[in-house]
Protein backbone atom coordinates (compact mmCIF):
# COMPACT_ATOMS: atom_id res chain seq x y z
CA UNK A 1 0.00 0.00 0.00
CA UNK A 2 3.24 2.31 -0.16
CA UNK A 3 1.29 3.73 -3.42
CA UNK A 4 -1.56 5.53 -1.50
CA UNK A 5 0.13 8.36 -0.25
CA UNK A 6 0.74 9.06 -4.04
CA UNK A 7 -2.33 8.55 -5.39
CA UNK A 8 -3.96 10.51 -2.84
CA UNK A 9 -1.36 14.03 -3.47
CA UNK A 10 -2.10 13.19 -6.92
CA UNK A 11 -5.73 13.46 -7.06
CA UNK A 12 -5.61 16.60 -4.45
CA UNK A 13 -3.37 18.47 -6.84
CA UNK A 14 -5.46 17.33 -10.00
CA UNK A 15 -8.86 19.79 -10.91
CA UNK A 16 -11.77 18.14 -11.53
CA UNK A 17 -13.12 19.82 -14.99
CA UNK A 18 -16.59 18.67 -15.19
CA UNK A 19 -17.46 21.40 -17.30
CA UNK A 20 -14.62 20.40 -19.95
CA UNK A 21 -16.59 16.98 -19.78
CA UNK A 22 -20.11 18.88 -20.24
CA UNK A 23 -18.47 20.94 -23.28
CA UNK A 24 -17.28 17.74 -25.10
CA UNK A 25 -20.98 15.94 -24.39
CA UNK A 26 -22.93 19.25 -24.94
CA UNK A 27 -20.60 20.00 -28.48
CA UNK A 28 -23.14 20.69 -31.31
CA UNK A 29 -22.83 18.29 -34.24
CA UNK A 30 -25.71 19.44 -36.10
CA UNK A 31 -25.34 20.89 -39.41
CA UNK A 32 -29.28 21.11 -39.95
CA UNK A 33 -31.97 21.80 -37.92
CA UNK A 34 -33.74 18.03 -39.05
CA UNK A 35 -33.50 15.29 -35.98
CA UNK A 36 -33.93 11.56 -36.74
CA UNK A 37 -36.22 10.12 -34.27
CA UNK A 38 -35.70 6.73 -33.64
CA UNK A 39 -37.35 3.66 -30.75
CA UNK A 40 -41.07 5.23 -31.22
CA UNK A 41 -44.08 3.40 -30.38
CA UNK A 42 -46.71 2.56 -32.85
CA UNK A 43 -49.19 4.44 -31.25
CA UNK A 44 -46.77 7.47 -31.02
CA UNK A 45 -48.81 9.68 -33.84
CA UNK A 46 -47.69 13.45 -35.24
CA UNK A 47 -49.83 14.87 -32.95
CA UNK A 48 -47.95 13.54 -29.68
CA UNK A 49 -45.07 14.41 -31.38
CA UNK A 50 -45.50 17.62 -32.17
CA UNK A 51 -46.64 18.15 -28.94
CA UNK A 52 -43.45 16.18 -27.12
CA UNK A 53 -41.18 18.29 -29.34
CA UNK A 54 -43.08 21.67 -30.14
CA UNK A 55 -41.53 22.92 -26.00
CA UNK A 56 -37.98 23.42 -27.68
CA UNK A 57 -38.84 25.54 -30.46
CA UNK A 58 -40.87 26.35 -33.83
CA UNK A 59 -41.57 23.21 -35.50
CA UNK A 60 -41.31 23.30 -39.39
CA UNK A 61 -42.45 19.73 -39.71
CA UNK A 62 -42.86 16.50 -38.32
CA UNK A 63 -42.52 13.28 -40.66
CA UNK A 64 -43.74 9.82 -40.09
CA UNK A 65 -45.79 7.28 -42.01
CA UNK A 66 -47.52 9.35 -44.79
CA UNK A 67 -50.20 6.36 -45.03
CA UNK A 68 -51.05 5.99 -41.48
CA UNK A 69 -50.48 8.87 -39.78
CA UNK A 70 -48.60 6.81 -37.06
CA UNK A 71 -44.73 6.08 -36.76
CA UNK A 72 -43.03 3.03 -38.04
CA UNK A 73 -40.74 3.54 -35.16
CA UNK A 74 -39.04 6.50 -36.61
CA UNK A 75 -40.14 9.76 -37.52
CA UNK A 76 -38.14 12.94 -38.45
CA UNK A 77 -38.41 16.32 -36.87
CA UNK A 78 -37.47 19.76 -38.17
CA UNK A 79 -36.97 23.04 -36.62
CA UNK A 80 -36.56 26.81 -37.93
CA UNK A 81 -33.04 26.66 -36.33
CA UNK A 82 -30.35 24.17 -35.92
CA UNK A 83 -30.22 25.87 -32.08
CA UNK A 84 -33.51 24.77 -31.52
CA UNK A 85 -33.31 21.09 -32.12
CA UNK A 86 -29.85 21.00 -30.28
CA UNK A 87 -32.28 22.10 -27.32
CA UNK A 88 -34.98 19.58 -28.58
CA UNK A 89 -31.80 16.71 -29.15
CA UNK A 90 -30.73 17.33 -25.67
CA UNK A 91 -34.17 17.81 -24.06
CA UNK A 92 -35.61 14.82 -25.52
CA UNK A 93 -32.62 12.56 -26.04
CA UNK A 94 -33.01 8.68 -23.91
CA UNK A 95 -36.44 9.84 -22.43
CA UNK A 96 -40.07 8.40 -22.60
CA UNK A 97 -42.46 9.12 -24.62
CA UNK A 98 -45.47 6.67 -24.81
CA UNK A 99 -43.81 4.05 -22.62
CA UNK A 100 -40.86 3.45 -24.95
CA UNK A 101 -37.60 5.24 -24.61
CA UNK A 102 -37.15 7.47 -27.44
CA UNK A 103 -33.08 8.37 -29.02
CA UNK A 104 -32.88 11.72 -30.94
CA UNK A 105 -29.66 12.13 -33.50
CA UNK A 106 -29.14 14.16 -36.06
CA UNK A 107 -30.79 13.33 -39.74
CA UNK A 108 -28.07 12.38 -41.95
CA UNK A 109 -28.75 13.57 -45.83
CA UNK A 110 -30.83 11.68 -48.05
CA UNK A 111 -28.18 9.37 -50.16
CA UNK A 112 -29.12 9.02 -53.55
CA UNK A 113 -30.88 6.37 -55.02
CA UNK A 114 -29.86 4.89 -58.51
CA UNK A 115 -32.47 4.74 -61.08
CA UNK A 116 -34.93 2.55 -61.81
CA UNK A 117 -35.96 1.08 -64.82
CA UNK A 118 -39.54 1.88 -66.08
CA UNK A 119 -40.42 -1.28 -67.30
CA UNK A 120 -38.74 -4.65 -67.65
CA UNK A 121 -35.91 -5.37 -69.91
CA UNK A 122 -35.86 -8.11 -72.74
CA UNK A 123 -33.42 -10.85 -72.24
CA UNK A 124 -31.12 -11.87 -74.71
CA UNK A 125 -33.64 -14.82 -76.00
CA UNK A 126 -36.08 -11.62 -76.43
CA UNK A 127 -38.67 -12.54 -73.52
CA UNK A 128 -39.32 -10.73 -70.58
CA UNK A 129 -38.73 -11.80 -67.37
CA UNK A 130 -41.14 -11.89 -64.45
CA UNK A 131 -39.28 -11.73 -60.84
CA UNK A 132 -42.74 -11.24 -59.42
CA UNK A 133 -43.05 -14.26 -56.11
CA UNK A 134 -45.76 -15.77 -55.09
CA UNK A 135 -48.00 -19.12 -55.98
CA UNK A 136 -49.63 -19.31 -59.42
CA UNK A 137 -53.53 -20.15 -59.24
Amino acid sequence: MAFMPGLQRLLRHTPLLPSHHDSIRLASTLTSPKLFVSGLSRLTTDEKLKEAFSSFGQLVEVITDRASGRSKGFAFVTYTSIEEAEKAREGMNAKFLDGWVIFVDPAKPREPRPPQHSRPQPSESGFTINKTVGWCG
